[in-house]
Parts: structure tokens; C-alpha cells; sequence
């Protein structure tokens, strides 16, 4: 079987597509991929150290504003339209699977010009510019959340989860918490505000951590690099002055770190969203008002309606709402097992398998 995929721009595009891929080589050994991404996108820097085979197109968005930029938005969709058709050919592929992202609008729509079987994947609960373009001229639509299905067709639109909650969902507990000096199985926090931090977590972190000092869970914080080190110049980073708290740039094994703590605190990203619920585990999620469409903030309150997370909005956090927050689900064991079985229960564990059954049957 040869299966294209294509998707960038953000890692909630990219990751699930790897995710899947993993999964088909898996069951498949034979399996050929290829993947197509935007030569400025962070594709880049992360598909090819997978050993996939990889290309890349240059394409750009469009601005909500008129100007002279979009007149070389629609050049670079028809360059890259007609470069994709080339790549497709040549390859021959069984499938086109696009993820989202400028690239991925391409590539699809040639794929399906070329009538070649072709399948979107929405990651979040409101689907994306490309996706919404793209839903007359694929085969079929697979969605990680149920609240998107009201923006496509009914015939072609298939619950299937995000590829990447199934690649974690086996994390095991483990001494991992060791390596960033504290405590395995002390009731943990994890807070993390993507790769590359989030201002306001940040703020609000600085000035709740001798709170958080004086509790019996422990906290971890993925920081990122961009605040590692507005934290050190204003707390330091001394065990002595806050033993159960951890602070670091980043987090390398994040699945299974996950899958050793109590409570996750971030955003509401299509992926996170993905992991924390196949492994069920509560959270406190406040979304990004940075995202089109505010999807975050209908990421999140899905979850809220089913009762696994709680949400502060990114303009309302502080530390004082952030430490009540977390106090209210850490010191009472019976609600934090209430969310953390509503979590679980949104969660699905088995999305790549499901993708792979929607690629068979547009397939034969």
C-alpha cells in the first residue's frame, strides 16, 4: 500500500499524520509513505528525521486584509497545485490523506483532480480554511471531535479521534518523575504551555510558585526555552527553597511524563487535548486566544460539558484563580477520579485504527 500524506504549519497537523504512519507500518511492514509539506513550515524540522520520504511545496495563507500578497497566495496555490499532480503521478499513490495546513489544500485538491481516493482529517472541534475548502472534493472526512461533524456532510463525515492518542495510550507508569528531580508516585501537576511556552501561564506560574511551595502534590512545568529564563533571574531554580517543584524548558518523553501525573494544565490544542484523554487524565485547560476561530476555547469547552476539565480563560488567569483551581481537583480524590473517568471516556484509543479502516474502504 502507498500512502501519501500531507499536512504542516503547526504540529497539530503534523504529529497525527506521523502517528498514523506509525501505526500503519506497524501492521504493515511494506507500507510506502511519502509526505508533502510547505517549504517554511516546521514540517521540516521534524519529518524528515522519521526516515518518511519527503517533499515540500512553497505555498502561503491568505491575509484577512486585501492586499498585493494574496495575488501571490493564489500564484503559489497554482504553482503548487501543478507540482503536486507531477509528485502524485510519479508516486502513484493508493491514498491522499491531508491533515490541515496551506500545503495539504494543494496537494488534496490535485489528488482529487487526479481521481485518486482522497481523506481530510480534522483535528479540532471547528474545522480549519483548508478543510472547509477541501470537503466537497474528498472522498471522505475524518473528525476528532463529534462537535465538527455540523460543518460537513453528513454521507462523508466519520468520528475516527486524533492518530497521536492512540500512540500514547499505553504509557505506563514508570520512575520517569526521577529525572526531573521529584518524587515518583507523589501526586503530580503537570503544566506545559506548548513547545514554545505561553506568556500568560508563565506570569501567573511565577507568582503562584510559593503557593504551590507549600503543598503536599508536586508541580512540574514545561516552561519552554523563552521563559526558562525570565524564571531563573526572578525565582532561581533552588531545590532547597521549593522541593516539590520542578521547572524545565522542555519535556523530551512528554507521553509518558503524562501518563505519571495527576492534573495537566495548558492550552487546548488539538493534540494535547488528544493524549491526556486517551490516557484519562483531568485538566485545567486555558485556551489560546491566538488560534483562528477561537477553535481552542470549543476544544475545551467539549470537555467541560462532559465534565473531564475545567477552563479559565487566557485573559482571566492569575495565580490566585490558577492555585484554587488546581487546589479544588488536587485535594479532593473523589472529584479528581470523577474527571479523570470523564476524561477516558472523550478519549479514543483506537483512532488510527479507524483511519486505516476509512483508507481501506475509500481504497477498494
Amino acid at each position: 500500500m502507498k500512502i501519501l500524506v500531507t499536512g504542516g504549519g503547526t504540529g497539530g497537523h503534523i504529529y497525527p499524520a506521523l502517528s498514523f504512519a506509525d501505526y500503519v507500518k506497524s501492521i504493515d511492514k511494506d507500507a510506502e509513505f511519502l509526505y508533502i509539506g510547505a517549504t517554511r513550515g516546521l514540517e521540516n524540522k521534524i519529518v524528515p528525521p522519521t526516515g518518511i520520504a519527503f517533499q515540500t511545496l512553497e505555498i502561503q495563507g491568505f491575509k484577512r486584509k486585501l492586499s498585493l500578497d494574496n495575488v501571490k497566495t493564489i500564484q503559489l496555490f497554482l504553482k503548487s497545485y501543478r507540482a503536486a499532480k507531477k509528485i502524485i503521478k510519479d508516486f502513484q499513490p493508493d491514498v491522499v490523506i491531508g491533515t490541515g495546513g496551506y500545503v495539504s489544500g494543494a496537494v488534496v485538491f490535485a489528488a482529487s483532480r487526479l481521481k485518486v481516493p482522497t481523506i481530510i482529517h480534522e483535528q479540532n472541534s471547528v474545522p480549519g480554511i483548508t478543510n472547509k475548502f477541501l470537503t466537497k472534493h474528498v472522498d471522505r472526512i475524518a473528525i476528532a471531535f463529534q462537535d465538527a461533524a455540523q460543518y460537513f456532510p453528513d454521507k462523508k463525515t466519520v468520528l475516527v479521534g486524533n492518530p497521536r492518542g492512540q500512540e500514547v495510550r499505553d504509557c505506563q507508569k514508570s520512575a520517569i518523575l526521577s529525572a526531573y528531580d521529584l518524587k515518583p508516585g507523589r501526586p503530580t501537576v503537570l503544566i506545559f504551555g506548548g513547545s514554545q511556552g505561553a506568556m500568560k501561564i508563565n506570569q501567573a506560574l511565577i507568582e503562584a510558585i510559593p503557593l504551590f511551595a507549600k503543598k503536599d502534590y508536586q508541580v512540574l512545568y514545561a516552561s519552554g526555552e523563552r521563559y526558562y529564563k525570565e524564571i531563573e533571574e526572578k525565582i532561581g531554580m533552588s531545590k532547597d527553597a521549593f522541593p516539590n517543584i520542578s521547572i524545565r524548558p522542555y519535556i523530551d518523553q512528554m507521553a509518558e511524563v503524562m501518563a505519571n501525573s495527576d492534573l495537566l494544565i495548558g492550552r487546548a490544542g488539538a493534540t494535547s487535548i488528544a493524549e491526556f484523554t486517551a490516557l484519562g487524565i483531568p485538566a485545567i485547560l486555558i485556551p489560546s486566544p491566538y488560534v483562528t476561530n477561537d477553535h481552542q476555547t470549543k476544544n475545551a469547552q467539549s470537555l467541560v460539558h462532559a465534565g473531564a476539565v475545567k477552563m479559565i480563560a487566557d485573559s482571566e488567569l492569575n495565580s490566585n484563580n490558577l492555585v484554587a483551581a488546581v487546589d479544588s481537583i488536587m485535594e479532593n480524590e473523589p472529584l479528581r477520579k470523577e474527571m479523570a473517568h470523564a476524561s477516558k471516556e472523550q478519549g479514543i484509543s483506537d483512532a488510527s485504527e479507524r483511519l486505516f479502516r476509512l483508507v481501506q474502504e475509500v481504497i477498494k
